[in-house]
């Protein structure tokens, strides 16, 4: 036996243990890094109003054989997903958000045969699809409600909230699409009330009866089944009452019943027994409405209270209005400073655990070009490039509105009879009835209306710019003859193919998706710069939200940064910044 001296064994116990010594700390902290990583965290959600996208059959509704036709278009964008506002059958007293029927499609937009040739289109090239999902009330024409109004001994009537009228006047509620501000409307038949936070034809569902709710975890299961990715949650956080029905509302919530509504007691019980009964048998992804401060949100999204995958948070999108007004935007403009803090604020507060959205614009807002850019036409291009630098150029899921991407504006109405929308209608009548200025009202709701970003999609130079033959739903915006679809498609420079641009450095650099944001010279009044690192790689983001010339302090050095990409035919990179000028650069 060959023998080896005390040297040499140690020299092979250094080699042995050299090759399996513990993983470095920066390979645990990759290895946890992909972990993180799936399909929804990466995606940009697109935004379809099915009503406003493309008409098919010239009723001046657009439907879904509308959008199937322009599959090839959403395919273009680079997206990943679509979000569908509601198709079910309804008697679109709120657009959709008033169901008749959940597994249904009304017949304006077609029918299931439509719907699933629609999914398997967007299945084919690749993109999936999220449904909305209405869940904290119904339309009054619904089943349940038609059999539940008739007799106190109806199977149905605990699926609704009730005041027997013998108990006297319900304690008071706000309502928020009522014309008199009121929670509660009577009923003859049953000589009670029902409880409807938004519109009286929207009655409130009875999430404490748990065969309503099984019945709900039914339906979700039938739409899951045929294919569906995913589900935005409309309203979710309202669904859980406090049934002590207290007659004032707790100081606590400091005037602000929506607040009080978003706090029922058993609001995240039902959403675990909702991921528990649907959402974990599926690969899905979910997003709710959810009001409320950091703690609050975060309870939805936190991974280890299996509930949802992210959540809106408002406190972005309501900035810069006056306080106790309606949607008016204050005339000095919105302060940027702030405005950066609660971006930076929420993205800093899912470093570890769940996962924040992005988004500037939906159905329930007006343009983005108009609220937070400048839609003037010397302006208008470079301030809706830097807005869609700003939106895929964040730490989150970004959800982009159909549209913007052309960098359609608002339409400005000056009569209330022009607008459809039951929010500002009832706001109106509100209005009207404290003997407040009208005027005033209406020429606020030139920036803020939710009409306003419900105008037709203009696609080209055509009658109703292409949307359709027949009289739109809504007018089509004048400008259509230059802002539309086909002249952009063409032109290399237009806002349609810098969102492609972006889009495009997004997919492929995940600095963009996954990398830290640190925001610098954060008081500066003009200019929002961040960050993004990620994996020894470091992004700046410039983006300069003022119509002049300004300067920017990043306190790096930029002599040797690449440019990715920019929104003039030429980028600054000397920390002096063009009108909305926006650029990324690599250092």
């Amino acid at each position: 036996m060959k023998k080896f001296s005390l040297s040499s064994i140690v020299f092979f116990l250094l080699l042995a243990l050299s090759s399996c010594k513990l993983m470095p700390r920066e390979k645990e902290e990759a290895k946890k890094d992909e972990a993180k990583k799936t399909w929804w965290k990466e995606a940009t959600v697109y935004q379809i109003y099915p009503r406003s996208f493309k008409d098919s059959d010239g009723d001046g509704v657009g439907d879904l054989k509308g959008i199937i036709s322009k599959l090839d278009y959403v395919k273009s964008l680079g997206i990943d997903a679509v979000w569908l506002n509601p198709v079910y059958a309804s008697p679109n007293k709120d657009n959709g958000y008033d169901i008749s029927d959940y597994e249904n499609i009304h017949p304006q937009f077609g029918n299931m045969a439509d719907f699933d040739t629609l999914l398997k289109g967007f299945h084919d090239r690749g993109i999936k699809v999220m449904m909305d999902m209405v869940l904290n009330h119904c339309s009054d024409e619904h089943k349940w409600f038609r059999e539940a109004k008739q007799s106190r001994n109806s199977p149905y009537y605990n699926y609704f909230h009730w005041w027997p009228a013998e108990k006297g006047e319900p304690p008071y509620r706000f309502s928020i699409f009522d014309e008199k501000g009121y929670g509660w409307e009577f009923n003859k038949a049953t000589n009670s009330y029902y409880l409807h936070y938004f519109g009286d034809f929207q009655p409130d569902l009875n999430w404490e009866n748990p065969q309503l709710r099984q019945d709900i975890y039914k339906m979700m299961r039938f739409w899951c089944d045929k294919g569906v990715d995913g589900f935005r949650m409309d309203a979710l956080a309202f669904i859980s009452k406090d049934t002590t029905w207290p007659a004032e509302l707790p100081a606590e919530y400091k005037g602000s019943w929506p607040m009080y509504y978003a706090s029922g007691p058993h609001l995240h019980e039902y959403i675990q027994e909702m991921n528990k009964e649907v959402l974990s048998r599926y690969n899905l992804a979910t997003v709710a409405e959810a009001f409320g401060d950091i703690p609050r949100v975060k309870k939805f999204v936190d991974e280890d209270r299996k509930e949802l995958n992210m959540a809106y948070h408002f406190e972005a999108i309501d900035f810069g209005y006056l306080p106790g007004e309606y949607k008016m935007q204050d005339p000095k403009g919105y302060d940027l400073a702030q405005w950066k803090q609660i971006f930076t604020k929420w993205d800093s507060a899912f470093l570890d655990k769940g996962w924040g959205t992005i988004y500037l614009a939906n159905h329930d807002q007006p343009r983005m070009l108009t609220r937070w850019g400048n839609d003037t036409p010397e302006f208008r291009d470079y301030s809706s490039k830097l807005l869609t630098t700003f939106i895929l150029g964040m730490r989150a899921t970004a959800f982009y509105y159909f549209g913007d991407e052309i960098g359609m504006n608002n339409i400005k109405f000056d009569r209330v009879e022009q607008y459809n929308d039951v929010e500002l209608l009832t706001n109106y009548e509100q209005v009207k009835a404290r003997g407040g200025d009208l005027k005033r009202f209406l020429e606020g709701m030139k920036i803020s209306s939710r009409d306003n970003g419900r105008t037709p999609m203009q696609w080209d130079t055509t009658v109703n710019a292409g949307f359709g033959a027949g009289k739109p739903w809504l007018p089509v915006n004048g400008n259509y003859t230059t802002v539309n679809v086909a002249a952009q498609d063409k032109d290399p420079n237009s806002v349609l193919n810098y969102f492609r641009a972006m889009q495009k450095l997004r997919k492929e650099n995940e600095v963009l998706i996954y990398g830290k944001v640190t925001l610098l010279d954060k008081d500066n009044p003009a200019v929002f710069a961040y960050t993004r690192e990620w994996k020894g790689k470091k992004w700046l983001v410039l983006l300069n939200f003022k119509d002049k010339v300004t300067t920017v302090k990043t306190g790096l050095d930029l002599s040797k940064a690449s440019v990715k990409i920019h929104n003039y035919p030429t980028a600054s990179v000397d920390g002096t910044l063009k009108p909305y000028e926006a650029v990324i650069v690599e250092l």
